[in-house]
């Protein structure tokens, strides 16, 4: 089957690129004038550059592989600073580029010290997990966590492309290929019911990345997260819609010091958001949401006594606004909206309704 091109479009458009064997587009991606590319991948996994590094080698250039720690380790300020030293030492130029190789937090530590050296410098992400491919690396948004919570340092950077082989799925641990299907199952509560009802039709084979409806799935969620990012890259409104269980889920994340998958929580982040829809008088989907999510898996509860943690790092949030915090809910299926500054007695009855089955 050939490759999928899926448009971002906005003021520096680019595509994703989805199929198997799209790693000879790379070279095409990184200009002609990019004479030494930096390729950031997880230290534990040299083998998913060692492709990288040789089609960039092939093309002429200077491939120069910067291993750095695994998972969530990877974004912080310190990692940062070590990746724009080695910038610096083999002297990457505004013309040069940096190429992203692995899950969604190598790529979003890339792609953020690409916008950051030289004030911005070409990236091209290659996503090697479904999260990162459906999710991460996809829509320029880049981020380094700090102690007081994920992704508050950041920026938007666009990048000049994105490369899914599908193939390197197969090699995906089982666990962490059912958690990248939760920002999946997001896409279909917030824009397309289609992914719902093909995960609900054969929730075994969407588990497997050689499922009936794999890669379908996976195009319908990037193009879902294409169309939003394309029309709002900088989250003043629409994009907003994408974050979707993420107010909780990045505060069950910090309280387990990220050893969480970031689907886990995300899953159990929409059921909190389903629950404060359906209180708020709004969509009912509860019952769907934990149906979908268990059928494949994944999480729909947490602890009850974790709620007064959960509800401080709730409050440093980045889609609040002065002291009024904000929720994506759903008012019906595919129809997001917003909750502003709920009341706290909501907010505690809906983390009861997600305690409430762990």
């Amino acid at each position: 089957m050939s490759a999928t091109r899926i448009a971002v479009k906005g003021d520096q458009p680019y595509d994703v690129v989805i199929g198997t064997g799209v790693l000879g587009e790379l070279p095409s991606l990184l200009g002609a004038d990019a004479r030494t590319v930096a390729v950031v991948h997880p230290e534990s996994l040299p083998e998913i550059a060692r492709p990288v590094c040789g089609a960039i080698e092939a093309s002429g250039r200077t491939p120069v592989p910067l291993p750095v720690p695994d998972g969530e380790r990877a974004k912080t300020s310190q990692v940062a600073a070590e990746l724009w030293s080695a910038l610096g030492r083999h002297g990457l130029t505004r013309s040069d580029a940096v190429v992203g190789v692995g899950g969604g937090a190598t790529t979003d530590l890339a792609g953020f010290v690409a916008a950051t050296w030289l004030r911005g410098i070409k990236v091209v992400q290659v996503p090697t997990t479904l999260l990162a491919m459906v999710d991460a690396a996809v829509g320029g948004k880049t981020g380094i966590n700090t102690p007081e919570g994920k992704n508050l340092v950041g920026s938007f950077h666009p990048p000049a492309g994105v490369l899914c082989d599908l193939a390197t799925l197969v090699s995906v641990p089982r666990e962490d290929y059912i958690g990248g299907l939760a920002e999946v199952i997001k896409g279909g509560f917030i824009a397309d019911p289609t992914i719902l009802q093909l995960i609900e039709a054969d929730p075994e084979g969407a588990g497997r990345p050689d499922g009936a409806h794999t890669r379908e799935l996976i195009e319908r969620k990037i193009q879902v997260k294409a169309d939003v990012v394309g029309a709002d890259l900088n989250e003043s409104g629409l994009r907003e819609i994408l974050n979707y269980g993420h107010t909780l889920a990045h505060a069950i994340e910090r309280v387990e010091d990220y050893r969480i998958r970031h689907g886990e929580a995300v899953a159990i982040g929409m059921v909190y958001a389903a629950e404060l829809s359906r209180l708020s008088g709004r969509a009912d989907l509860v019952a769907r949401t934990r149906a979908v999510l268990t059928s494949v898996g994944l999480p729909t509860a947490y602890r009850a006594d974790a709620w007064p943690e959960l509800r401080d790092h709730m409050r440093l949030d980045k889609k609040n606004r002065g002291a009024k915090q904000r929720f994506v809910v759903l008012d019906g299926l595919a129809e997001v909206g917003r909750l502003e500054d709920p009341p706290e007695e909501l907010l505690a009855a809906a983390y009861h309704e997600v305690a409430r089955s762990s």
